[in-house]
This record gives structure tokens, C-alpha cells and sequence, in this order.
């Protein structure tokens, strides 16, 4: 290999879990340092932690969306009518098994 060949040594990406990245996202979040100071006590670049904290903002209008309240009755109904049905199909066979078992007890 020729001297002022570079080698080039590929790094594995730190991989950080949600815990984490919520802790260093909520201390960005209250501003009360600036991110370099977040970065060395964190130990994440500050590119990162703006990164992060970017993300959160853009999917926070998503985080109270829809909600099961917010079904329109046509879709409850759909939803609803096969439970409804499958509980009063187990209800007679609960009753009807309680029946048998009476009628062996008998015996």
C-alpha cells in the first residue's frame, strides 16, 4: 500500500435506545443550555440532538390525532355488529353447556 494512501476504517453507528434519545430530546426541549453544552454531557453531537429534537416537533401534532371516539357510527357498527354476534354465539353455548353438565351431575 503506498504511504500516502488513506485507510479508511468504517465506524459502527452508535445506536442510542428510546429512553435515551426522550431524556436528551426533553432537556433541548426546556432550553436551558445550548445544545453544546447538551452535547458533552450527553455525549451526542449536536447535529444529532437537533435532529432528534426536530422529529418530535414535526410528529407531535400526530400524537393526540385521531382517536377511537372519533369512528363515524357506520364504522362502530361494522366494527361492533361481529363482536356482538360472537358474544351471543358463545352466550348459548355457555348455556347450553351448563345444561349437559347439570344433566351428568343428575346421573
Amino acid at each position: 500500500m503506498p504511504p500516502n494512501t488513506k485507510m479508511f476504517v468504517k465506524r459502527k453507528r452508535k445506536l442510542y435506545d428510546i429512553a435515551f434519545k426522550t431524556k436528551v430530546v426533553l432537556e433541548a426541549l426546556k432550553e436551558q443550555k445550548t445544545l453544546a453544552q447538551l452535547s458533552s454531557e450527553f455525549g451526542v453531537s449536536a447535529n444529532q440532538i437537533s435532529l432528534w429534537k426536530n422529529d418530535i416537533i414535526k410528529h407531535l401534532p400526530t400524537l393526540f390525532g385521531a382517536k377511537s371516539t372519533d369512528l363515524t357510527p357506520e364504522k362502530q357498527e361494522e366494527i361492533t355488529a361481529p363482536l356482538y354476534q360472537q358474544i351471543g354465539e358463545l352466550q348459548v353455548e355457555n348455556n347450553f353447556l351448563k345444561k349437559k353438565l347439570k344433566q351428568l351431575k343428575i346421573h
